[in-house]
């Protein structure tokens, strides 16, 4: 069961990879409608924490399923640029959206609690098996 668990996540990795990728990019750029509000005064900044620690996430998954040296440097690097290229294009090629220093601090936090935990799991898979 367990390995056709992980069959299937190897199977999905890229796929889920690109279309995460392509709908966070999209969402970034063009103009949204009514977003839920979550009641507090930065949902907006809340919305770009998750939705950069569940990318986090997606992005590690694939880069460890391809065996790199350091997965979790090349998946934290490369969405925190990916984050501020994205702050720079709705600044650059959107009129309805601008350049926010706090979003991409909001990305680099959600980065940073995904990573945490990822560490956090990794820690504990390595007690259980030992």
């Amino acid at each position: 069961m367990i390995t056709k668990l992980l069959l299937a996540v190897k199977k999905w990795a890229l796929p889920i990879v690109i279309v995460y990728t392509l709908a966070l990019t999209i969402a970034s750029l063009v103009q949204l409608g009514d977003i839920p509000s979550l009641g507090s005064s930065f949902d907006d900044k809340i919305y770009h924490f998750i939705a950069y620690a569940v990318f986090t996430l997606v992005v590690y998954n694939y880069c460890r399923l391809l065996h790199f040296k350091s997965p979790i440097i090349i998946t934290t690097v490369s969405v925190i640029i990916y984050g501020i290229i994205i702050e720079l294009l709705q600044n650059t090629i959107t009129v309805y959206r601008t350049l926010d220093v706090y979003d991409v601090l909001a990305n680099a936090l959600g980065v940073c609690f995904a990573v945490i935990l990822l560490k956090y799991g990794d820690k504990r898979l390595v007690k259980k098996k030992q």
